[in-house]
């Protein structure tokens, strides 16, 4: 490819950060950008200097420059924008979830192996050094078989409320099926090979079933090999928790050891009279009580230094780009595993709501039973 010609369609606090490192990116030639919102396109396309800006997704994927596309669009706004994507054969990155809706996954998924269009996901946690160093230890066999991995999530409760706040429909939008698909894709990632068979899972919301939404979901995966999956999360922490996004811990037990990696963040903590930012932005979005201690790098993306993101977004985001520019393998998640992430947290959904075990796989029709 003789120069990259980037199409990013939704310009909130992903899209920017990803078009910012694409002026970073010497392969990257030409960049349009496109948000329903006028006034933060624009912006955008202020700072980064963009050759194209426009609220019409069709008008920028018509221009002859545009070589790949990045889909950053709210959870339910990714159809339209990646399977017009798909019509012209742009390679894509695209946030997760493909689609919030198991058929329209399903759909997209379908389109984008029909076409063999080339589409990652975007599980930013992939590109964490320690993850990284631990996928190595599992490939080189370093504690033999796996038998059991334990994974807990604890998230602050920002996310929640900056994410909901912006939905008129809240079906699906789950601790699983939003947040806690990245504790699993990260799971399912490192005990690659193995196929998940059986699920239960329980559920509970005294605190934002006004939302719509759970506190916490528990789960249970029976491998088809036996080994045990059991999946935990809570987006329900109140919103002075230190951690300004997300904590993660994950046990992993084989035949000849063990690898227990501890994800939050606790490292380095900053306590302070001056109230600290937010680790999770949004538009129309404000934090409802100050913060005065922050783990940092619980920020997902990373951190600012010297106005520079740092971090395993840039890693993840310059990471793709030299794979558009020069072909490398990379450890980004497939369609096809962005897809088989949201099967797999809707079925822990559908079972907590039938409090019955879930036989896997399921077909996308089954899940939409209960909405």
């Amino acid at each position: 490819m003789s120069g990259i010609g980037l199409a990013v369609i939704g310009c909130g606090t992903i899209g920017r950060i990803r078009a910012v490192l694409a002026r970073e990116h010497p392969g990257v030639t030409w960049l349009g950008l496109c948000d329903r919102h006028a006034e933060t396109a624009n912006k955008l396309a202020e700072d980064t200097e963009a050759d194209f800006v426009t609220t019409d997704v069709a008008s920028l994927l018509a221009r002859p420059e545009v070589t790949a596309v990045i889909v950053a669009t709210d959870e339910r706004e990714h159809v339209d924008p990646i399977m017009q994507s798909v019509s012209h054969g742009f390679p894509m990155f695209i946030e997760k979830p493909l689609a919030t809706d198991p058929l329209d996954s399903a759909r997209i998924l379908a389109a984008i192996e029909d076409n063999n269009v080339d589409a990652v996901v975007g599980y930013t946690n992939r590109f964490r050094r320690r993850f990284l160093g631990v996928k190595q230890k599992l490939r080189d066999e370093q504690i033999g078989e796996v038998t059991s991995v334990v994974t807990r999530a604890f998230m602050n409760r920002m996310v929640v409320y900056a994410t909901l706040a912006k939905a008129d429909d809240r079906t699906n939008l789950t601790p699983m099926v939003v947040s806690g698909t990245h504790s699993l894709d990260m799971s399912m990632w490192l005990m690659e090979g193995k196929k998940p068979v059986e699920v239960y899972a329980r559920s509970n919301d005294k605190l934002l079933g006004e939302w719509g939404t759970k506190d916490s979901t528990f789960g249970l995966f029976t491998m088809d090999d036996g080994t045990l999956f059991s999946m935990n999360i809570s987006w329900a922490l109140p919103v002075v928790w230190p951690g300004a996004v997300y904590g993660l811990e994950i046990g992993i037990v084989g035949t000849k050891g063990v690898i227990d990696i501890e994800d939050t963040h606790r490292d380095v903590i900053i306590a302070s009279e001056v109230p600290q930012p937010a680790g999770y932005t949004s538009r129309g979005f404000e934090p409802p009580n100050e913060r005065n201690v922050d783990f940092m790098g619980s920020y997902p993306p990373g951190d600012v230094s010297d106005g520079m993101l740092w971090g395993p977004m840039r890693e993840e985001t310059l990471t793709w780009y030299n794979r558009l520019a020069k072909g490398f393998n990379t450890p980004h998640a497939t369609a096809a595993e962005g897809h088989s992430n949201l099967i797999l947290t809707m079925a822990m959904d559908y079972s907590a709501k039938t409090g019955k075990p879930v036989q896997l796989p399921i077909e996308p029709e089954q899940l939409l039973e209960l909405n």
